[in-house]
């Protein structure tokens, strides 16, 4: 008999050999029909796996994240399979699962459509109604070579060929389609009972854009038919919200061939842009923060004393100067660490919190870009924290209450994940495991509700993540906090303390917003266009009823203007109804109409842009209105 470790610490006694799918039908056999994957010993482990003693087994199900990639991942299979029925000759790359779904890059002569899907579920639908067997196969690298050679499979041989030679090499199969895949996957296709293909795109083989560019089909798949239809309302909602579109529609930035992945704010844009700054500055000002500026180019020297040289060095831009190799900066914190090193420090003067709005540079693939979520440029609103260790609970506290602060000011809720020692690690057991405990010790105390995310850490040292909801249910992983126990090292920071002698400080990175371009981009998003009032880059819009009213629209909109509210007048001849139109379809969160009894009264029929028509209000109470909302920006 083995013995198995279930994830409530009970133990189970199994007959020797069988496998986990076995073990967990003797468990219940109505767990059995969810399960699709079991972690033993923390590993994710294919249910076709045999029970070893004295492991710890948790069975997973859809609910869990590797439960859903693992049916995506045979989705991701049986769109090959249909896709092979349908257009013989298809060479196939790889096919993995992903966030909300799968792809599979395929190279072949035919372009693909979107046209040519309904087909592909077609018949993706009989292979999940055969429900056919999907098995295992374990081959040496010369057997697997030459079956995929005969295939003609040329991307499958190159991924084998990169193998070591004595490497042992998994095959899965179904039906007539055999795929080199590690696994795991379902039992059978039946499982996969409610999918949808979703695009088509390019992307170079390996992600390299020296190779060959293939098709990438993505498709999303889910365990029931309502799971799916609700994404797929869901993400109908997201392509009506496309901040490329609104960004366009709006005139906030615009994006040009002339520089791919560079965005230009544009006026409206800019209000935003800079209202944000404002408020990153007033909050960070209360909670103690140091504003600075580093430069964007610094030399070769600085990025090999930073470890960016040898380690980030694909992902930068570089430029000589005087003869010598300089750096576009990627990262704000060597610039924050010889910010630090520029004076001594004493004791005294920690925690020290440093902040700088640094603008960027990343080299990404032109396929990655996105809009103003995936840029080549973008300012991180960082900040490093130095401290003595025995302030790290209270900063850490301190850093969690201005993240709450933020994110409840725009209306988004969020959870946090904290990350452990992953396996690359540099630095002691000991280390480790105070400021881990330090950090969960912070989050306990505080309240915050969190999960942990095993071996997900910086090699540097633990961190928290913060992941936004917005108003369609998606999240985003925007504010981080970062213990490091590298770069003080690296670049020989030290304070004074009490004892006189010199001391390496603990040191934390922290964004909020993560990048100001791409948060501007999910409030977008978040607020289909429609920003609060403290937020919209025009507040109110006059529309004169005729011409005559023009001149009295435009007097009153000075006024307005010089007591700080953001206005602008339709100076158009178009009828009423089409102004108010217009100005809908600019998401203003406010119209004022003004005709002849408003002259008199001193007065706007006003409209709000959700509720409609709210009656003839005294210019005076309109304005007193909007202000006492830039200064509580509550709505």
């Amino acid at each position: 008999m083995a013995e198995l470790v279930l994830k409530d610490g009970s133990k189970k006694q199994f007959p020797d050999g069988i496998s986990l799918a076995e073990a967990v039908k003797q468990l219940s056999n109505s767990l059995a029909k969810k399960v699709l994957v079991a972690k033993v010993n923390g590993e994710v482990t294919d249910l076709r796996e045999t029970i070893v003693d004295g492991s710890t087994v948790e069975f997973l199900t859809f609910a869990d994240q590797e439960g859903k990639d693992t049916l995506r991942h045979t989705a991701s299979h049986v769109m090959a399979q249909a896709i092979q029925h349908l257009f013989p000759g298809v060479k196939f790359a790889i096919g993995p699962s992903i966030e909300n779904g799968f792809y599979y890059d395929l190279d072949t002569e035919h372009r693909f459509t979107q046209e040519d899907f309904a087909a592909i579920e077609a018949e993706m639908a009989k292979i999940v109604k055969e429900n056919l067997p999907i098995t295992k196969e374990v081959l040496s690298r010369a057997d697997a070579l030459k079956l995929f050679k005969d295939a003609g499979q040329d991307y499958k041989v190159e991924l084998i060929e990169d193998l070591p030679e004595d490497a042992v090499i998994s095959l899965y199969r179904q039906g007539d389609f055999v795929d080199l895949c590690a696994g795991p996957h379902c039992a059978s296709t039946g499982a996969v009972k409610a999918f949808k293909l979703r695009t088509v795109a390019g992307a170079y083989w390996r992600g390299d854009e020296h190779n060959k560019m293939l098709q990438r089909i993505y498709g999303t798949a889910f365990e029931k038919k309502s799971e799916l239809d609700e994404y797929l309302h869901m993400m109908e909602e997201a392509e009506k919200r496309d901040h490329r579109k609104l960004g366009k529609q709006l005139g906030l930035f615009m994006l040009s061939d002339y520089g791919p992945g560079f965005p230009f704010f544009l006026p409206k844009g800019m209000i935003v842009r800079n209202l944000l700054i404002d408020y990153w500055r007033e909050v960070h000002r209360r909670y103690g923060y140091q504003e600075v500026m580093t430069p964007m180019i610094m030399n070769r020297q600085l990025w090999e004393t930073s470890g960016h040289w040898d380690h980030y060095k694909e992902n930068m831009y570089f430029t000589k100067i005087d003869g010598e190799d300089y750096a576009i900066k990627p990262m704000n914190c060597p610039g924050g660490m010889l910010v630090y090193a520029n004076e001594p420090h004493s004791y005294k003067e920690l925690p020290l919190r440093v902040g700088e709005l640094g603008l960027v540079h990343r080299h990404e693939l032109s396929g990655a870009l996105h809009g103003l979520f995936r840029a080549r440029c973008f300012t991180q609103d960082d900040a490093h924290i130095f401290m003595m260790p025995n302030q790290i609970e209270d900063v850490i506290q301190e850093t969690i209450r201005l993240f709450d602060e933020v994110y409840a000011t725009f209306g988004l809720t969020y959870h946090a994940e904290l990350s452990t020692r992953p396996d690359n690690s540099m630095g002691d057991d000991a280390t480790w495991e105070m400021t881990t405990n330090a950090l969960r010790k912070a989050m306990d105390d505080f309240g915050l509700d969190y999960s942990v995310n095993e071996g997900d850490g910086a090699f540097y040292g633990p961190k928290i993540d913060f992941h936004l909801k917005d108003s369609i249910g998606r999240t985003w992983q925007c504010g981080t906090i970062q213990l490091d126990m590298l770069l003080p090292e690296k670049f020989n920071l030290t304070y004074t303390g009490e004892d006189g002698q010199k001391h390496r400080p603990v040191m934390i990175h922290r964004v909020v917003y993560g990048s100001i371009e791409r948060f501007i981009g999910i409030l977008t998003e978040n607020y289909a266009g429609a920003f609060p009032t403290w937020l919209a880059p025009v507040q109110i819009k006059i529309l004169p009823i005729s011409e005559k009213h023009l001149a009295y629209c435009q007097d009153v909109a000075k006024k307005l203007e010089a007591q700080g509210i953001r206005v602008e007048v339709d100076e158009s001849s178009e009828k009423l109804g089409y102004k108010i139109r217009k100005a809908q379809m600019e998401k203003v969160p406010y119209m004022a109409v003004v005709g002849d009894k408003e002259m008199e009264n001193g007065s706007f029929g006003l409209r709000d842009r959700s509720k409609g028509d709210l009656g003839d209000k005294p210019i005076d109470e309109v304005v007193a209105h909007i202000l006492e909302l830039n200064k509580t920006r509550k709505g």
